[in-house]
């Protein structure tokens, strides 16, 4: 770990506050009029020293993932104002009311990016300590605002920065090759608004992220506190919360995390049911769009296959061809022996009794008449 770039801003704040307020969701009326008449966000007058809500010194598995459910944590803080990169407001809600588990949660121990994570963070920290002479200490439990306003806010930090009046909170952390992308231009969003999240728990002023790149670089970034940031969050996260305790489920996104989430939501639907929406014009709306969207799409794809078949043209014979931006092949695969499962039945049909698996069939999503 040759490389230390010790920031004091990890991106402009204008960006950052215009990123996080950009992410917008639809409110149920029920839901919108309790945040409407809830207390507004100003700084509070009370204790600025975060509540000891359990202590996690020998809290079982079960016992720490049941105090998660209390309230959103710094680690949930992006998904729940709809910023993260991996999971969706949906999955989160579904995972805080108890309809699924997280997949962090269940991963392979050795390779899982949380498994490495967790090892490899007191060596992050002993970097840290060598690379800026701070003293850290564990901090074994989960911290909860002050403020009953913000009782949902919850905190587990890595470690406390002692005897600094500059920085008072370290959050380690790992990316592989993949995350490291993350980092190209500093701080990714979704760990500003976790250590924000931190930092409107604890009251305190700034903290350090030290993050290791594809296990040989690391680098530190100092976040301060922007109390316009924290209030964009706040607001974004009391409705998180609104949704969790009134059972509403969150209007999905475009990711892969909301697919999951739906498909765990609604898994089977009931037999020969039909449900009438053409009086609902929010609905219609909805399947207009998607109509719209269909249409584009398949001229698109059409248009992509038209230059595709032209370019292919040109290449003829040749595997690659070389333009001023980029290049192409156009290579033949190796050839490959396949199973002929059709032909084995139908010469050996008691194979199919010994050997059957029953594949659980999923949900489609078919437009009709349209």
């Amino acid at each position: 770990m040759e490389t230390i770039a010790l920031n004091t801003t990890t991106q402009s704040r204008r960006a950052k506050r215009s990123t996080v307020n950009a992410k917008t969701t639809r409110i149920p009326s029920k839901t919108k009029a309790n945040i409407e008449h809830s207390t507004p966000l100003v700084p509070s007058t009370q204790s600025t020293t975060a509540k000891r809500l359990v202590s996690t010194k020998d809290l079982s598995r079960e016992e720490w993932l049941a105090v998660r459910k209390q309230g959103i944590g710094s680690s949930d803080a992006a998904a729940a104002c709809g910023i993260h990169p991996y999971l969706s407001m949906l999955e989160l809600w579904m995972i805080k009311t108890g309809r699924m588990t997280s997949d962090l949660d269940e991963s392979i121990a050795g390779y899982s990016p949380l498994y490495w994570g967790n090892t490899l963070e007191p060596m992050v920290a002993k970097y840290y300590q060598e690379h800026t002479g701070n003293k850290v200490r564990r901090v074994n439990a989960v911290l909860q605002h002050p403020d009953p306003e913000q009782h949902f806010m919850l905190a587990n930090l890595d470690y406390a920065i002692t005897g600094s009046d500059e920085v008072q909170i370290l959050e380690c952390k790992t990316a592989g090759e993949h995350g490291a992308k993350l980092w190209k231009h500093g701080v990714p969003l979704y760990v500003t608004c976790q250590v924000q999240h931190q930092l409107a728990v604890t009251g305190k002023n700034a903290a350090h992220i030290c993050v290791l790149l594809c296990g040989h670089e690391a680098k530190i970034y100092k976040v301060e506190r922007d109390e316009q940031l924290i209030n964009s969050i706040l607001w974004h996260e009391r409705l998180f919360w609104q949704y969790v305790e009134t059972d509403t489920p969150p209007t999905p996104d475009h990711s892969e995390s909301a697919a999951r989430a739906l498909k765990q939501l609604y898994p089977k639907p009931k037999p020969s049911s039909k449900i009438d929406l053409s009086a609902d014009d929010g609905a219609n709306s909805l399947f207009e769009q998607l109509l719209s969207y269909r249409d584009y799409m398949q001229e698109l794809e059409e248009r992509h296959d038209k230059v595709k078949h032209q370019l292919q043209t040109l290449i003829a014979d040749n595997e690659v061809a070389v333009f001023d931006k980029g290049a192409i092949s156009w290579k033949r695969s190796k050839d490959s022996i396949g199973l002929d499962s059709k032909a084995i039945i139908k010469a050996h049909p008691e194979l199919l009794a010994k050997f059957s698996k029953t594949k659980q069939g999923s949900r489609r999503f078919v437009l009709l008449n349209a």
